[in-house]
């Protein structure tokens, strides 16, 4: 599991943490990172490992609680922004693990709310667990309760050829904001993804 922060995080005011998805390291949200540090908010990027599909998403939703509580203080609040598999790991902590306590805005980019038929070319647990009608998202997607009373914005794209069908990226909690960006892999480094997030997350006042 990595993580990295770009100024101290003996405070939460501000702070706006970060967890990629499948096959991702904290590289893939640094652009991300770094232009919402431009904004004057602390960035914590956590990514938890392995990321190949081969443990639970709950197992990895573990290794985000665990890191979080060994770097920021009890109780502190902060955003929470998911790429992809980084969404569902996010859910599970803000639905299953209190998560809905602390965070004060959640902002999912591409995420398989609802499943993705791609999780079908590989078996492995998460895969499993991402594909449509799984056990895992009907149970997740059963009770939004938590996930409603949290300011919540999906960012996606039509052109995505990863969460299929693309739609599947939206529920009917929160506001779903569709950004037409040419590919999944390419999200987390589209400047208009960045300035979506920015406005998401901006709702709360940054540091100065």
């Amino acid at each position: 599991m990595s993580q990295f922060a770009s100024q101290p995080t003996s405070t939460a005011a501000g702070t706006v943490v970060l967890v990629p998805g499948w096959l991702d390291t904290e590289e893939t949200l640094r652009p991300l990172a770094q232009a919402l540090d431009g904004r004057s908010w602390r960035t914590i990027v956590i990514s938890p490992q392995p990321s190949d599909g081969t443990v639970s998403l709950e197992a990895l939703a573990e290794q985000v609680d665990s890191r979080l509580q060994a770097i920021l203080e009890p109780d502190a609040p902060f955003m929470f922004v998911g790429f992809s598999m980084g969404g569902l790991i996010g859910r599970i902590y803000l639905q299953s693990m209190n998560g809905y306590r602390r965070i004060q805005r959640f902002v999912t980019i591409a995420t398989p709310h609802r499943g993705t038929l791609a999780a079908y070319l590989f078996d492995r647990p998460a895969m499993r667990e991402m594909r449509p009608g799984s056990t895992f998202l009907s149970r997740l997607n059963g009770d939004l309760s938590r996930l409603a009373a949290v300011p919540f914005v999906s960012i996606w794209s039509a052109l995505d050829l990863t969460i299929i069908p693309a739609t599947n990226s939206i529920l009917p909690v929160g506001m779903s904001w569709h950004i037409l960006s040419p590919a999944h892999a390419f999200m987390p480094f589209d400047p208009r993804v960045h300035r979506a997030v920015a406005r998401a997350v901006g709702q709360v006042s940054p540091l100065v």
